[in-house]
């Protein structure tokens, strides 16, 4: 199993759920405002001339066929972490505003809440939100090394003063049970919260990171408890750590001692070479661990049981989304950054870049990806000095929640939220001639699958999709398959490709990408590559 002895404590410790406890002092630093006209705004924290780039670009709020965006009446509010509740009402932490905010599905109405002790003009990245079953949400606030708590029920805020350091950035945060665990992203640990306790007392422990001057990331639990999580360095690498927090502390109690060795209740696994950046991770209903990697457009499966890594990708993004007016982006990314699983078995991430909310089923290996309507050019390749193009960039989604067959998501640099409603039939269906290709290095075969429409929609113009995990493989298409084309409603269209394994192949086992994409949705399938 890899057992590291990793030298690695816990911290214990007692910390006070307060109301603004400490905040009145803590004003971030101003803008110069020379260039700044007040409005009486949250945009008055931003100059002028950086108003489009945080606040909006100007655009209403967009639909497509499978997405809908409401736009947040509060102006340049920029909304971040976002949950849903068990009425289906929707939740989000407002960062330039410290508030939080609901939405109400079914009036299609906005309730923005005031923080009282949110100092003025003071701005927070919050990336971490739950719904409790008493009906309060917390949620992290990373200025103010904080953990908040809002009752909807009395609709008052409380603060709990985060334990850190100079270098904490309170990230993620799961309410489970009478816990709440935390990644603290550059403080190097993970943080349990103990908030089940009479008084206002909340007791937490913390363990830090093996890895000197790493990084915390996103976290999971597993079937039996256990706490997975990654720790890395920047462009440089880092693991995998399982933590048996039911095994520990079963033993600490039976031992009546305060600390134990962990090299029992602590595993790490190496994570891939190709695997840089690692944020979001879930589990998928199979057991397999997903990790999603930020600097790239791959995300990974890793199997507990093998300790086996499998790499898969997206489709590139679309050009409308990086814009490339001056040409310096050669191989645009997709930025997967956050992983979670739904109750139909399917795994849901946003991808930064590519502006889009995507659905991988692992039993169908399909993936499909929502494009999202709005895009704020400021955060694209999309001024040449001449023009700007009107419909580029992103609207930085860096947030989604799940609730039922929504999903719902954040537009930080737009002031909306939107949902992406995936009980709307898609448009067609893909069929592969085979799942599983095996190649020798050198050799090649090959594929073709079948594009089917599912019902009438006229004439739907469509883009071939090829993504490869790896430089050594390589699909090109053949007998006179074309990487554009209409698609009939009533007339299937068969794709020829050659795939190939370089004579430098590596034994394992890869994914390709293959699938098609209109306006609105790209539909794809992954096709399994064993390299002998």
């Amino acid at each position: 199993m890899n057992k590291k002895g990793l030298l690695v404590v816990f911290f214990f410790g007692g910390i006070m759920l307060t109301s603004g406890f400490g905040l009145s002092s803590m004003i971030a630093p101003a803008d110069d405002n020379s260039d700044v006209t007040l409005t009486g705004t949250p945009a008055d924290n931003f100059p002028d001339d950086q108003r489009t780039t945080f606040c909006s670009s100007g655009s209403d709020a967009k639909s497509t066929k499978y997405v809908q965006e409401y736009l947040i009446p509060t102006e340049c509010s920029n909304p971040l972490a976002i949950v849903s509740d068990y009425d289906g009402n929707v939740w989000f932490a407002q960062t330039n505003t410290g508030n939080l905010a609901k939405f109400d599905p079914t009036s299609k109405t906005f309730t923005e809440y005031d923080n009282p002790t949110w100092p003025d003009g003071a701005r927070s990245m919050m990336w971490g939100i739950d719904y409790a079953p008493d009906g309060s949400i917390w949620f992290t606030d990373e200025t103010y090394d904080s953990v908040w708590k809002f009752s909807t029920i009395t609709e008052e805020y409380d603060r709990l003063s985060y334990p850190s350091d100079d270098n904490s950035l309170p990230q993620k945060l799961l309410v489970d049970g009478s816990q709440i665990i935390i990644n603290d992203f550059t403080g190097n640990k993970l943080t349990i919260l103990n908030i089940n306790l009479s008084d206002e007392e909340v007791n937490y422990l913390s363990i830090p990171s093996a890895l000197d001057d790493s990084v915390t990331a996103d976290f999971a639990l597993d079937a039996n408890n256990d706490i997975w999580y990654t720790n890395w360095l920047y462009q440089q690498g880092g693991f995998l750590v399982k933590f048996d927090q039911n095994g520990y502390l079963n033993a600490v109690s039976n031992s009546g001692e305060q600390f134990l060795p962990l090299v029992d209740f602590i595993n790490a696994y190496a994570l891939p070479v190709q695997l840089l950046t690692p944020n979001g991770v879930t589990f998928s209903d199979d057991g397999l661990l997903w990790i999603v990697d930020t600097t790239s457009s791959s995300f990974f499966s890793f199997d507990p049981l093998s300790e086996e890594f499998i790499q898969y990708v997206t489709a590139d993004p679309v050009l409308e989304t990086y814009g490339n007016q001056t040409g310096v982006i050669k191989f645009p990314i997709s930025r997967p950054y956050w992983i979670e699983n739904n109750d139909q078995g399917q795994l849901v991430f946003n991808e930064q870049t590519a502006n889009n909310i995507s659905v991988m089923d692992p039993q169908k290996q399909s993936l499909v990806e929502y494009h999202v309507p709005s895009k704020n050019p400021n955060w694209g390749d999309c001024d040449n000095g001449m023009e700007v193009l009107s419909d580029c960039g992103i609207a930085q989604i860096f947030d989604f929640a799940i609730s039922g067959e929504k999903i719902w998501f954040t537009e930080w640099v737009e002031n909306k939220i939107g949902v992406v409603d995936t009980s709307v039939p898609l448009p067609l269906e893909i069929q592969f001639e085979y799942d599983t290709l095996n190649l020798l290095p050198g050799d090649s075969a090959n594929f073709h699958f079948i594009i089917s429409p599912q019902f009438n929609n006229g004439n739907l113009e469509l883009s071939s999709i090829v993504s490869t995990t790896h430089d050594f493989l390589n699909v090109n298409f053949i007998h006179n398959s074309v990487e554009t084309f209409q698609l009939n409603s009533d007339e299937p269209v068969p794709i020829h490709v050659d795939v190939s394994a370089s004579d430098d192949a590596l034994p394992g086992t890869y994914k390709i990408l293959l699938g098609v994409e209109s306006d609105d949705v790209a539909i794809s399938k992954f096709l399994t590559v064993i390299i002998e």
